[in-house]
């Protein structure tokens, strides 16, 4: 039995961060797990900002509320369901995927959840588990799935080493240079014929 693990942003979504980077002109939170393997320290860095700034849930919910999907990833996405069973893994929070996920045909989704005030602060972050994409691609291993794993940066690496077949998805020029014996693509269509093959 396979199932397939997928990244969300960079992947199938843009970047959030870095559309409200854009959107707040901010500078500061184009920072990704692309540039910071350490998530804790890279969001305790962004809420630090968010609150230099003033900024709260509401105005990242407006950015993300403009966000569309990458282009061909729904119809991508729609293509593997049809052929295996799919999991989104993503250190996202579930306050900002639910309008990405209805874009997308409600795929299963594993994320992580904000602490949010009652004025709309973000004033912490709650992880589902520790190594959360690991732990899962572990976690479905051992119910008796053979995981298949594709995401863009270092958060990604240890579920995709893990799999029993795992694909670096438009990631760095770096992340493809330490990890030579990772396939990489960066076109849907060959992300897909890829996953069919190694089923």
């Amino acid at each position: 039995m396979n199932i397939v693990c997928l990244d969300l942003e960079g992947v199938l979504v843009p970047e959030i961060w870095i559309a409200f980077s854009e959107a707040s002109g901010i500078p500061e939170l184009r920072r990704t797990t692309r540039d910071e393997p350490d998530y804790d320290k890279l969001m305790k860095y962004r809420i630090g900002i968010l609150k230099e700034h003033g900024l709260g849930l509401k105005e990242i919910q407006e950015t993300i509320a403009k966000i569309d999907p990458l282009p061909g990833a729904k119809e991508f996405l729609d293509e593997l369901r049809k052929i295996t069973q799919v999991i989104i893994i993503s250190d996202t929070f579930t306050q900002f995927a639910t309008p990405l996920m209805e874009k997308l045909g409600w795929p299963t989704l594993f994320c992580n959840s904000l602490e949010v005030a009652d004025n709309g602060e973000i004033t912490g972050f709650r992880m589902r588990i520790e190594n959360s994409k690991l732990t899962t691609v572990k976690a479905l291993q051992s119910i008796g799935y053979d995981t298949i794993a594709s995401g863009d940066s270092f958060n990604d690496l240890a579920m995709i080493k893990a799999s029993k077949a795992g694909f670096l998805f438009r990631s760095t020029d770096a992340i493809k240079a330490d990890n030579p014996e990772l396939p990489a693509f960066d076109e849907f269509d060959d992300l897909l014929n890829a996953i069919r093959s190694s089923m």
